[in-house]
């Protein structure tokens, strides 16, 4: 928790204060405006207002509560109220506690929670959860009277003691506010109730009393401020006060009883006699029997108010003047703006009040705008009334009205004519000294006008300086021209062994070793025994106080010389200005030169930052190359390692697909020759039996080409589809070879033995084609496999480039000639799968005109069965086949007509089929090429 302290009139924040650690709910101030103490739940602190430090810490047990510490008023003591209703009076400077109150009597024992004093610091009034007051005499330090509220009141939430302008701060009427909203307001000697105010539908919160009394200022429960006016209220409230004069009794010695001190408060109005004319003659009568005729004469003022009692009031309860409220609003003079660069002072607080005393004494008269020597002069009176400016003011005003006559006749120059009176007086008492003075060149102008313009303020502590002005403020204005005389006098041996101009400047500049009562006993001497033609007093005037309502105008000076200077000044005070402008103007450009130079280094600096930090990222760009390359080198070791393994798995697994076909043609040939011998129904169970063992195989390839398939794109899908269609197109060719050859064994079974026999070994020659077929068939299946390795090759070549874009230019352009051999490879390989397809088709061809000349045998064989057959070869054991060859076939000289016309077919449709695959081959090919031109692009893009 913190507190601010803020300035009333600027509304600045002049200081924070930080210390507590739970809410603040109750501050109070000093009379003097010098401490102020704060209160939290657990502790209270005590700041100094000059210097807005913390003093001292109240420290208390955790079990013990603070109810609220506070000053009382116009003392120097600190009333500390627990909630064990322990109270402890502590003195201010030295925190040494003075005394404590006794605890309450057992049978009006309450818990105190709200606390009121008087404004002179007597009596304390304390109430809480009761309808029991208690009002303590702080003097006595006990308890007097015990008031018991109304039956309606059940607790009490505030005190308050109403102000009265005739009691001098012994306040007789309290207001209590109650837990029923209503602020009742009793006479705490007669116990009457004199008004109220707030109801039961319309109550109080909380409640506020005007400095003098006359407004009371109410929050009521539903949120509205309502103002009291206190005089319509009650008219008994501010009448004069009754006669001073009383008969005092005597305390009984034994202790009061509760029951002796309990008092009910009635109903009614107090009745105070009008003060008499006899009573005042009394009161004056008192004041002379206690001071004498002549503290009577100097005291006494207008309407029977001395000086000490016009202080008191004026300090507890006194408006300031319309007059003095205008020179205030009228703001800081021009003259004293710049007030703390020529008079720096420590404490910000008594900076602006020396501020505002001399810009209203430069606003009452033109001439103070323009004296050097005011701020001196006025500076301990702003130091010792800083917390009543009003009095300050006319403290102020008096002293130069009075003391200071005749000093401004000779302005700006010092008063000549005072410092004449002072050397003539000094002439006349001490003539050595002041013949020590002519020796050494020494003016009245040095060893008297430093102590007039200071008012002695340099070279006396505070109880020496206040000591001497009790007898200057109490005697005529002579005395302080007197009193300059008497400290040279009674300074007169260090003086006289003074030589050097330095020595008597710094003499009349600091403090000396002198006794301030033996200068005042010399002055007063002086006083006497001064003849009147040289006496101050016969030039003097005598005391004369301040006007009532509006100050007296002061206009002893040379007007013309300080109209001259006041012009002279805001001349030159505008010429200032004007050098202030151009000189604030050219600051402001230089700052903003400085500014920009700023700018600049940083920028450069930045700059050369931001250089350091690319060079050291390059060479992180360059290491992270460098292990990039080192990684790429046993990636490519570790490809080159699988590759090897691959090819290892690849010639193993052909080599175990070349022993298996082998075995399978193997087994083949021994369920054809078991074949032969069975019946022709078994045929189609064998043929059946066939086409589940290619299936198995056919498996066996898709299970080895799944393996090889599954990182393929889109493109190898495409090339998969087209497979599969010529894998159905092949599927499709052989249902209709099957459906031939059916058809010829259907032919043949009316046939006779021989002619079975015949065909049966036809038919071993045509499955045994069929056979071959098959193997050329997986042959071209492998091949496709091998096509579609090459393809994933070419993907991973793809996805390489895609993640080592930064790769050098001669990197890639080796990739790409890389790439390009690849796919000569690939049309190389491609040729070859041409050639073979071009070889299946031949051997279509040569066995589907094998399978329709033995159809046309058989069908003429049927027609004519006497025909002896011709025979087709001449020799079965100069041809193992019954197939022609390939010259045979490509000669079509002697082929069919029909024959040479489906293998010409045929032909044509393998050519389109490879031109196809060509085209597509060609197409990716380009489309990669592309996109490695794209790469390097960006990479000649990355490296500029």
């Amino acid at each position: 928790m913190f507190l601010t302290c803020m300035e009333t009139v600027t509304k600045e924040l002049v200081s924070w204060m930080r210390g507590h650690e739970s809410s603040v709910f109750s501050i109070s101030v000093h009379a003097s405006g010098k401490y102020a103490i704060t209160t939290s739940s657990d502790t209270a602190q005590l700041w100094d207002l000059d210097t807005f430090q913390r003093k001292r810490k109240l420290n208390i047990r955790q079990s013990v509560g603070i109810q609220k510490v506070f000053f009382l008023p116009l003392s120097n003591t600190i009333l500390s109220c627990f909630k064990d209703n322990s109270i402890f009076a502590w003195e201010c400077d030295t925190l040494f506690c003075k005394y404590q109150l006794p605890a309450p009597p057992e049978s009006s024992s309450i818990l105190y929670k709200v606390f009121a004093v008087t404004r002179d610091g007597r009596i304390l009034a304390a109430g809480g959860k009761s309808n029991h007051l208690h009002l303590w005499c702080l003097e006595a330090r006990q308890l007097f009277r015990i008031i018991q509220m109304p039956t309606k009141v059940r607790a009490i939430r505030h005190l308050e003691f109403l102000p009265d302008s005739f009691d001098a701060g012994s306040n007789q009427v309290l207001g209590v506010l109650s837990q029923d909203g209503i602020m009742r307001f009793i006479n705490i000697q007669t116990c009457k109730l004199l008004f109220e105010i707030g109801s039961l539908n319309e109550g109080i919160s909380s409640s506020a009393i005007s400095p003098h009394g006359r407004y009371i200022a109410s929050i009521m429960e539903d949120g509205s401020l309502n103002i009291y006016s206190v005089q319509a209220l009650t008219q008994e409230i501010n009448k004069p006060p009754p006669p001073l004069v009383k008969v005092i009794e005597d305390l009984p010695k034994n202790k009061l009883s509760s029951s002796d001190l309990k008092r009910k408060v009635t109903s009614g109005r107090v009745q105070q006699p009008a003060k008499s004319r006899e009573s005042k003659i009394q009161t004056r009568i008192l004041k002379q029997d206690l001071t004498g005729d002549f503290e009577s004469k100097k005291n006494e003022l207008p309407d029977g108010l001395n000086k000490k009692r016009l202080q008191i009031l004026l300090k507890g309860y006194g408006e300031y003047p319309t007059k003095y409220s205008t020179l205030i609003d009228k703001g800081t003079h021009v003259a004293f703006l710049n007030l703390q660069k020529k008079y720096p002072i420590k404490s910000r607080k008594l900076l602006r009040v020396l501020q505002r005393t001399l810009s209203a004494l430069a606003h009452w008269s033109v001439i103070f705008s323009d004296t050097p020597y005011l701020p001196l002069l006025a500076f301990p009176f702003v130091k010792l009334f800083q917390n009543n400016q009003l009095i300050c003011f006319e403290v102020i005003a008096t002293l130069i009205i009075n003391w200071c006559q005749h000093w401004f006749e000779y302005f700006p120059n010092p008063p000549i004519n005072i410092l004449s009176m002072i050397e003539n007086v000094l002439a006349f008492h001490d003539t050595e000294l002041l013949q020590h003075f002519i020796d050494h060149d020494i003016t009245s102008q040095l060893y008297a006008w430093p102590l007039l313009e200071t008012v002695f303020s340099e070279v006396l502590t505070r109880e020496e300086w206040l000591k001497l002005f009790d007898n200057i403020f109490s005697n005529h204005p002579s005395f302080l021209l007197m009193t300059v005389v008497a400290y040279n006098m009674c300074s007169r041996v260090p003086l006289l062994n003074c030589n050097l101009k330095d020595d008597f400047e710094f003499f009349f500049h600091h403090r000396n070793n002198l006794d301030i009562n033996v200068v005042i006993r010399q002055v007063y001497h002086l006083m006497e025994t001064t003849p009147t033609d040289i006496h101050p007093d016969s030039m003097l005037n005598v005391f004369v106080a301040l006007t009532k309502g509006q100050y007296p105008v002061f206009n002893q000076y040379p007007k013309f010389i300080v109209d001259y200077q006041t012009q002279e000044r805001e001349r030159i005070r505008n010429d200032e200005l004007d050098y202030l402008r151009e000189r604030q103007t050219v600051e402001d450009m230089q700052a903003k030169v400085d500014q920009q130079r700023v700018e600049d280094e940083a920028w450069y600096q930045k700059q050369e930052l931001l250089r350091k930090a690319e060079e050291t990222r390059r060479e992180m760009l360059l290491q992270e190359e460098e292990k990039m390359i080192q990684q790429r080198q046993r990636l490519a070791a570790v490809k080159r390692e699988l590759k090897v393994k691959e090819m290892h798995l690849q010639d193993a697994a052909r080599r175990r697909f070349l022993k298996l076909q082998q075995d399978q043609q193997e087994m083949e040939l021994r369920r054809l020759d078991d074949e032969i011998g069975r019946k022709v129904y078994m045929r189609d169970r064998e043929i059946a039996a066939t086409a589940r063992e290619l299936e198995m195989r056919q498996l066996e390839l898709e299970s080895q080409k799944r393996l090889y398939e599954k990182n393929l794109t889109e493109n190898q899908e495409a090339v998969a589809k087209e497979m599969r269609a010529d894998a159905d197109a092949y599927r499709q060719k052989v249902d209709l070879e099957e459906h031939m050859f059916h058809k010829l064994i259907e032919a043949g079974e009316t046939q006779s033995q021989k002619t079975q026999k015949v065909i049966k070994e036809n038919l071993a020659k045509a499955e045994q084609a069929c056979l071959n077929t098959d193997w050329q068939i997986q042959s071209l299946h492998k091949q496709k496999c091998d096509d579609l390795q090459r393809n994933k090759c070419y993907q991973e070549v793809a996805k390489l480039l895609r993640e080592n874009r930064r790769k050098e230019i001669e990197i890639i352009n080796a990739m790409v000639e890389e790439e390009a051999k690849k796919w000569k490879e690939a049309e190389g390989k491609e040729f070859c799968l041409r050639s073979a397809k071009k070889a299946s088709a031949l051997s279509d061809a040569s066995r589907k005109w094998f399978l329709k000349q033995e159809i046309n045998a058989t069908v003429e064989h049927a027609e004519n069965p006497c025909h002896k057959e011709e025979p087709r070869f001449q020799n079965e054991q100069e041809d193992s086949s019954c197939l022609p060859r390939t010259s045979q076939l490509n000669d079509s000289s002697e082929m069919d007509p029909s024959t040479q016309i489906s293998l010409n077919r045929r032909a044509v449709e393998w050519d389109t089929t490879g031109q196809n695959l060509i085209k597509k081959v060609r197409n990716l090919r380009q489309r990669l090429a592309a996109q490695a031109r794209h790469r390097c692009q960006t990479a000649h893009l990355l490296a500029a």
